[in-house]
């Protein structure tokens, strides 16, 4: 299965100031974020983000905040974003393909991403906008995630599934800006 722009929808998952600082490459993982929401708001793909718990952990981080429309968040006190009816709340939530990053990988994220294929729904792990505070602990979310069908993406599989051809207008301005 490809990832089709029509059908999909960017799923931004608790990047939260006081969580990131202890994500291990916790800024690689928030770099690849931006870099997501900025190609999905690009090419017409919903975008949709959760914070869980924030008057803990705090509000999106503002590097993502900057660049998400504040309808495009809401809040969670279940792990499971599936759970925690975020989904229904957020425009494009109900398209049968999901692009998950964020973070924790064991937690939050993996919670959704397989109740979303419990669903079933498509759901892709883009690898390196996802992060845990312990890479064991993405690495064994990752393993798990596959045996539950979730595949695992690069950010640059996601840009070229959604842009399909290249010699477009639109492939070249997208490769000037997000593919050099």
């Amino acid at each position: 299965m490809l990832m089709d722009r029509e059908r999909c929808a960017l799923l931004v998952v608790d990047v939260q100031a006081r969580l990131l600082p202890a994500i291990h490459e916790g800024q690689a993982a928030l770099e690849s974020c931006v870099w997501l929401v900025r190609l999905a708001q690009r090419l017409g793909v919903p975008v949709l983000a959760t914070e869980q718990y924030p008057k803990g952990l705090g509000p999106t981080v503002p590097e993502l905040a900057a660049v998400l429309p504040a309808e495009a968040v809401a809040d969670k006190l279940h792990f499971s974003c599936v759970a925690g009816q975020c989904l229904p709340r957020l425009e494009g939530g109900g398209r049968p393909q999901l692009v998950l990053c964020g973070i924790e990988a064991h937690v939050c994220v993996l919670q959704t991403a397989l109740e979303l294929r419990a669903q079933g729904r498509e759901v892709y792990l883009v690898e390196e906008a996802t992060g845990s505070r312990r890479p064991a602990d993405k690495a064994l979310a990752l393993a798990r995630l596959r045996q539950g069908g979730v595949r695992i993406v690069s950010r640059e599989m996601v840009a070229f599934e959604w842009l399909r051809v290249a010699g477009t207008e639109l492939f070249k301005a997208v490769s000037q800006e997000f593919l050099r």
